[in-house]
């Protein structure tokens, strides 16, 4: 019987090696080792147990492993089974696969925020940002993946990048890394609940109207035609309500009644609490993970719905490379970084990377298959922004109308992107419990020693990662806003400073740092500090 093995386990996990000799019946479907084999197989794993995965002392060494078409998996009951897949390589995915899921994984809600950020920053300089800031993530990402190989002398086959944080930081790298993989996780849950508040309010206004056979009319500005688009912050200059008159057949006291409890801010956070509270509280989350391929069909759609408003709507540019009129924005802007607060978290991946790229089957090509997946997201984001400011309609509507979330733009009785939200709430609730699963084990295994020390802890701790995002959504349901300071503050440390300290730090060690490598490092460090600083002047 021949099973797949995952090669990750060869060099962490240290399986014991049994010698041919000790298999009885090596040609059998079913074969079996002899007693004794068997019962050093269950000391050694005995020994593995007595101390953490991170101390070596009590695992098998390298010289006692077997070549790669020489490795079986023994069950404690004595049972043989050949491993196969060793000797395709390191991991089981090939290049291919390892560049989409690197793609799928980098992609999330900053796409929605990408065209306000570029009008933030200038038509010219947002695009010439997006492709600065991709190169820049893309070294400092590189960096990260080659700095366990820079730690002589220490098997580092396992580690992530906290480990070697705390390799070179001690306590320090350790608890800094935690506070901002928490800033990361617990920012893209605060916006993954603004944003589900957002989808629930449009779909349920939707649904309401077409089973009323209620036609209501935005009270905001915007263009005629059956390709719509309109200005909420025209009407206000708080966030847009969607707020609506009706014009015909429908019982106005039950609409007026129903625009009272079905409020985007006022209501619709509240609402979501019964739904996702429990499912943050499941001890697995597991069954949700089965519904990843949503965030890639969510993209894809987006995508097609920006052509397709695109056709409809036409290009509409003029280029003022420093003075503002009615209708269009100059070509560069000092609101600027505003853009590159977006994108440091639209090109975050530095704290998994390596997980991603460890199961890539060719190890040589991990650079060359990061690069490709790097310039594949910033592609995408280049599209879905530069086509929806070039599209957006002007005249009659100003540029500045385009929203943090572009999909404000279009009314909620828009057929594609009324299917937009529905695609997008339905994929962030089954993400979100996953990412409330990642802060949980993180945060509470790290003072507990346990993921789940009990539902007591774990429902607390839920309670305050839920209030978070519902006073948000309630006081401040700004995606742009909360993506730009969350990813410049994560980034911080993850993009910029760290895989510039440690390479650094490194080449010291050996000897072989030099003025010019010196000064770049500290130019990308300080980048990152004025990229933060700015978020809170700008």
């Amino acid at each position: 019987m021949n099973i797949q093995f995952n090669p990750e386990d060869y060099k962490c996990k240290r399986p014991f090696h049994v010698e041919p000799t000790n298999i009885v019946s090596e040609n059998d479907d079913m074969q079996r080792v002899t007693d004794e084999a068997s019962a050093m197989n269950k000391r050694i794993h005995y020994y593995s147990r007595l101390t953490s995965p991170a101390d070596r002392a009590l695992i098998a060494p390298d010289h006692v492993l077997p070549a790669p078409d020489e490795i079986y998996v023994y069950s404690p009951l004595g049972t043989a089974f050949k491993v196969d897949s060793c000797t395709g390589g390191y991991g089981k995915n090939s290049s291919l696969v390892t560049i989409f899921m690197i793609w799928n994984t980098m992609m999330g809600t900053s796409i929605l925020s990408i065209p306000w950020g570029i009008k933030q920053a200038g038509f010219t300089s947002g695009i010439i940002l997006i492709l600065f800031m991709g190169i820049l993530t893309l070294y400092c990402c590189y960096r990260v993946v080659k700095s366990r190989q820079m730690i002589p002398l220490t098997d580092t086959s396992n580690w992530e990048f906290p480990d070697v944080c705390r390799y070179y930081f001690g306590s320090f790298g350790q608890w800094s890394s935690l506070l901002f993989s928490m800033i990361s996780l617990v920012g893209a849950m605060i916006v993954y609940w603004v944003l589900m508040s957002n989808f629930l309010f449009n779909t349920g206004k939707f649904i309401y109207n077409f089973v009323h056979d209620i036609n209501v009319t935005d009270i905001v500005p915007g263009t005629n035609g059956s390709n719509k688009v309109i200005c909420p912050s025209a009407a206000s200059d708080h966030p847009p309500q969607n707020r609506s008159v009706m014009f015909s057949s429908g019982n106005r006291t039950g609409f007026e009644l129903f625009e009272e409890w079905w409020d985007k801010s006022q209501t619709v956070p509240f609402y979501l609490i019964a739904v996702l509270l429990p499912l943050l509280n499941l001890k697995s989350p597991s069954f949700f993970a089965k519904f990843n391929v949503l965030g890639t069909v969510s993209v894809v759609y987006l995508v097609f719905l920006v052509t397709v408003k695109t056709v409809h709507l036409g290009i509409h540019l003029e280029f003022n490379w420093f003075t503002e009129n009615e209708f269009f924005v100059p070509e560069f802007r000092i609101l600027f970084p505003q853009l590159t607060g977006v994108l440091t978290l639209a090109f975050f991946i530095h704290n998994c990377v390596i997980t991603l790229l460890q199961n890539n089957r060719n190890q040589e090509n991990n650079v060359r298959d990061l690069s490709i997946a790097y310039f594949l997201v910033g592609l995408t984001y280049l599209y879905v922004g530069v086509i929806i400011f070039a599209s957006f309609p002007s005249p009659p509507l100003s540029k500045e109308c385009i929203e943090q979330n572009f999909l404000d733009n279009f009314p909620s009785d828009d057929i594609m992107s009324f299917v937009a939200r529905i695609f997008l709430l339905f994929q962030m609730m089954t993400v979100y419990p996953l990412l409330g699963y990642l802060v949980r084990v993180q945060l509470l295994r790290q003072f507990f020693g346990n993921a789940y020390p009990s539902l007591f802890h774990v429902l607390i701790l839920n309670l305050a990662i839920v209030g978070a995002g519902v006073a948000v959504a309630r006081f401040y349901p700004n995606i742009g806003g909360i993506i730009r300071y969350s990813g410049a503050t994560c980034g911080l440390a993850f993009v910029f400073v760290y895989p510039s300290l440690i390479y650094m730090i490194s080449l010291h060690r050996a000897g072989q740092l030099t003025w010019p490598t010196l000064i770049i490092h500290i130019f990308i460090i300080l980048l990152g500090l004025a990229n933060l600083i700015a978020q809170f002047l700008l």
